[in-house]
């Protein structure tokens, strides 16, 4: 059993007879009244975010949850399969379960997240952060420089679009951020 003082992010949670993956967390104490704990929830089942607030104190069933290394490998008509990096056991894991699924490449090392219990894969992590080389996008213009905010679309290895800035050219390797496929710098 925890209490909403033992919240962290990525936290696994047992709430109304689900798992739920604490996003994030807020402690408030308002100047009258009790203090609560405001939460983001992410339902492991549905993938669904949801907002809770938990008065201060209350106890929650905290699920055991193990993070282990894999290598993705695939993908086909039984779904995304990965190859645990410490067994070389090789397991398939249905795409709802991958929050990213356009920046996935072959030999990409992701971690897998499991119920210890029941040993059941919850969630599939990718890096924060990974470099892709850009296939095609429109040609910059002499002239485009970093200072301006104007993007352009980019295809990427993996087939992914992403909006980057007008400087970057088919070529070009660029860091992208796997939360949001928002583009980060360029790589040398």
């Amino acid at each position: 059993m925890a209490t909403t003082a033992d919240f962290r992010n990525g936290m696994c949670i047992e709430y109304n007879g689900q798992l739920f993956f604490i996003i994030q967390f807020q402690h408030v104490k308002p100047g009258k009244g009790a203090a609560f704990v405001r939460t983001k929830l992410k339902n492991v089942s549905t993938g669904k975010v949801i907002e809770n607030t938990f008065n201060a104190g209350v106890k929650v069933n905290e699920a055991r949850v193990e993070r282990r290394p894999h290598q993705f490998l695939y993908k086909d008509d039984m779904g995304y399969h990965f190859m645990n990096a410490e067994t070389f056991e090789q397991i398939p894991i249905d795409e709802s379960l991958i929050d990213n699924t356009s920046l996935l490449n072959e030999g990409m090392e992701v971690e897998v997240v499991y119920h210890a219990d029941t040993e059941t894969a919850l969630m599939v992590n990718l890096p924060t952060n990974v470099v892709f080389e850009v296939t095609y996008t429109e040609p910059g213009v002499r002239g485009d420089t970093s200072s301006t905010n104007s993007l352009k679309p980019a295809t990427v290895t993996t087939g992914a679009t992403i909006m980057v800035p007008l400087f970057i050219n088919t070529g070009d390797k660029i860091k992208i951020n796997t939360s949001d496929n928002s583009y980060v710098e360029r790589v040398k």
